[in-house]
């Protein structure tokens, strides 16, 4: 097994992605975002849980399940056709509870969440569509984010990735239609982009805000934030990836 690059440490922060194998797309409907959506809900937790047992034969919905202890924190979140985005930190303290110490200092707490998620909806895709095989390109990639501008940077990138879908290019030269880009992200429910908004829905669980720094306290420097990016005078996203702030 190859050794991760970059090491995962409690109290840091990560920027977490994975995407299909050989590019595919690993959402092909509704059902399947909505199902990876309560995956990253249900597989925050210290226990073991059969989704398919446990959520869809008793007809339970998944955001009001019990899921116990929380073994990571997530920031921001996004999901894409063929790949997904998280910011995610390892808390500290006792993730596993005081109890199983000994289980804590051996096994990541990061991993282990991000290949419970991937392995179960794996699992429900091959299912699903009849196929066997690897469906994610091999282990997950991650980024540690180490200052401020980074993690501000990074929750643009995160929110604003869905553009792509209606302009490839945006990153390089920029937004051309600012009013479509957000009327746009406004409709685009597959990440936590309406939670900075501050609208209300059962995916918001997902996010653990008061473990991250509060950049944008309030919708409106949230909002602020996101049109100074996609202004026709910002900075291309693409720059920044040049200058390597990852």
């Amino acid at each position: 097994m190859s050794i991760r690059k970059t090491t995962l440490v409690e109290g840091e922060y990560y920027h977490v992605y994975n995407r299909g194998n050989g590019k595919q797309k690993i959402f092909l409907d509704d059902e399947d975002y909505e199902r990876f959506i309560k995956l990253l809900y249900i597989c925050n937790s210290e226990k073991k849980i059969n989704f398919r047992e446990e959520i869809v034969n008793k007809n339970i919905d998944a955001f009001e399940f019990k899921r116990g202890q929380q073994i990571v924190s997530m920031g921001a979140w996004v999901l894409m056709p063929n790949h997904f985005h998280v910011y995610i930190t390892i808390p500290k303290g006792p993730a596993f509870g005081e109890n199983k110490k000994e289980e804590k200092n051996s096994l990541n707490t990061i991993s282990l969440f991000i290949n419970k998620v991937c392995t179960s909806y794996s699992m429900y895709f091959n299912r699903k569509y009849k196929r066997t095989g690897s469906l994610f390109e091999g282990r997950f990639k991650s980024v540690h984010i180490k200052n401020d501008n980074q993690a501000k940077y990074l929750f643009s990138y995160i929110h604003l990735n869905p553009i792509k879908l209606i302009q490839s290019d945006w990153k390089d030269i920029g937004i051309k239609n600012k009013k479509e880009a957000l009327d746009f992200l406004d409709n685009y429910k597959w990440g936590s982009y309406l939670d900075y908004l501050y609208i209300e829905r059962k995916e918001s669980k997902i996010l653990n805000r008061e473990n991250f720094l509060n950049y944008f306290d309030t919708k409106e420097l949230f909002q602020k934030e996101i049109l100074e990016w996609i202004s026709p005078k910002a900075r291309p996203l693409g720059d920044l990836m040049d200058d390597k702030i990852f």
